[in-house]
């Protein structure tokens, strides 16, 4: 806030000059015999409160969320006793993918992540045709995750099975979650720091117990089995990791209201993906050296802290899932309004998304909007659509951050807070990379992204009517 001097008029007129809505009286003064008012003039934007830890913070508590308790077995099914080094495999391919957004985020300060990159790299089609992938596929894998959160949570309160329980308890979670971050970024960093340091104590808890379990008792030690694994089973299980290591993008949609994002995002990106590898290898060797057979579970973390911790371990992991789901959900409930909010402050899509609270300093309309498709998404069920486009959205979003951080250099020179050595090189791979990926996805996956960006173009052309009424307005 910022104090200036408002004129009040001549000495003993009452009648001052209005204030403008930005501005608040706080105090009087006399100058030179004239009345004047301080006034305040207020931050009408979005207030940087995230640190380079909170933003971290943000990227983990993303990436991690219910695939580290499934993803064992079906990485041990393919890898056997090889799996946990594939995902130093997977780290090195997404690494690549994190370091160009670490350059490619360094040229911005404000709110939308790859839409914002792209929207500057190649111009407003292909940004909003990115926008458009990045909100569905945040609110379809919430979905989705919102009704994981019900599956788990029937082991300890069975009837919420029933519709009509299962129904109020997933507008309690999505509305309270909608509730924090409607009044304030600071209140919903701080939920967001509290699980992300929850789910890692839990997950360390586990990994502790695990070998320490393997140490003193080695009668519960099993060999991992020597799978026959070809190139094709390796590159399955590197695009499983990669899903699992999805989200870190997510974080820098709210760039807007991070501290320093230019200097913090590098950082704050090889803190989180270094701190999810240590955990996805570790929970990887615990299930596969006390499962005989972790490829036959459906609940590889839930049966290998049977094995160690009897049924206390089932009700930790259990827990620990909950706090996982909950906490990749109150994640992307701080960060997923800022591209819609992002969107409508460039004119490419409805203004009012772009409303900031003029107490909270928090785009509440896009907050809401985002929490009530979340939740009727989750209602209705059937998420099969949406579900593929989640899946399918990231290696688009990751295609265009590497190839932004090319087109970038030639449109900034000298733009970037942290240039990346050998840019354009870790770019080709990047591309190559996703590329290969893609070979990975049907063709019924493909119709959904191709119906996405037929609703992304109609937005296009609607946008860019908006803008030529609006010159022809001014003009």
């Amino acid at each position: 806030m910022e104090a200036r001097i408002h004129d009040c008029g001549e000495l003993g007129r009452s009648n001052a000059a209005p204030l403008c809505k930005s501005e608040s009286v706080i105090g009087c003064r006399t100058f030179f015999g004239c009345q004047v008012r301080l006034v305040a003039e207020q931050n009408r934007g979005l207030v940087r409160t995230i640190g380079r830890w909170s933003l971290a913070a943000l990227m983990l508590n993303t990436m991690i969320g219910a695939s580290i308790f499934g993803l064992p077995s079906l990485i041990a099914a393919r890898l056997g006793r090889w799996s946990p080094i594939a995902y130093f495999v997977a780290f090195a391919g997404v690494a690549v993918i994190a370091a160009c957004l670490a350059e490619v985020a360094s040229y911005f300060q404000e709110a939308g992540g790859p839409y914002l990159y792209a929207r500057e790299a190649f111009g407003r089609f292909v940004g909003i045709q990115i926008g458009w992938l990045t909100w569905l596929s945040r609110i379809s894998a919430c979905s989705g995750v919102a009704n994981l959160f019900i599956t788990y949570l029937t082991a300890f309160v069975p009837a919420a099975r029933k519709p009509s329980v299962r129904a109020g308890v997933l507008i309690v979670l999505i509305g309270l979650l909608a509730a924090v971050n409607y009044r304030g970024v600071t209140d919903g960093k701080w939920l967001s720091n509290f699980f992300t340091v929850t789910k890692v104590l839990l997950l360390t808890l586990f990994v502790a117990a695990g070998v320490t379990a393997l140490a003193l008792h080695p009668e519960i030690r099993v060999t991992p089995a020597a799978v026959p694994a070809g190139a094709r089973d390796w590159f399955a299980a590197v695009l499983l990791m990669v899903y699992a290591y999805g989200g870190f993008e997510a974080a820098l949609f709210a760039s807007g209201e991070a501290s320093n994002p230019r200097k913090d995002a590098p950082s704050a990106l090889a803190i989180a993906l270094v701190t999810a590898t240590l955990l996805y290898v570790a929970v990887q060797y615990v299930v596969i050296c006390t499962l005989a057979n972790p490829a036959a579970t459906t609940k590889p973390a839930v049966d290998a802290a049977r094995q160690f911790l009897g049924p206390v371990g089932v009700a930790l992991v259990a827990a620990g899932t909950l706090v996982s789901v909950y906490g990749y959900l109150s994640a992307n409930m701080l960060h997923t309004p800022r591209v819609t909010f992002a969107m409508g402050e460039r004119g490419d899509f409805p203004a009012f998304f772009a409303k900031i609270h003029p107490r909270f300093r928090t785009p509440h309309i896009s907050i809401l909007a985002f929490a009530v498709l979340v939740l009727v998404f989750s209602l209705s069920g059937d998420f099969r659509w949406n579900a593929t486009l989640s899946a399918v959205a990231r290696l688009f979003m990751y295609g265009a951050v590497a190839a932004a951080l090319p087109a970038l250099r030639r449109r900034k020179p000298g733009g970037a807070a942290f240039q990346l050595p050998g840019g354009t090189a870790f770019a080709a791979v990047a591309l190559v990379f996703t590329g290969l990926l893609l070979t990975t996805v049907r063709w019924g996956e493909f119709a959904v992204v191709l119906v996405t960006f037929g609703i992304a173009a109609a937005n296009w052309f609607w946008a860019r009517g908006r803008k030529k009424r609006s010159n022809e307005v001014m003009s």
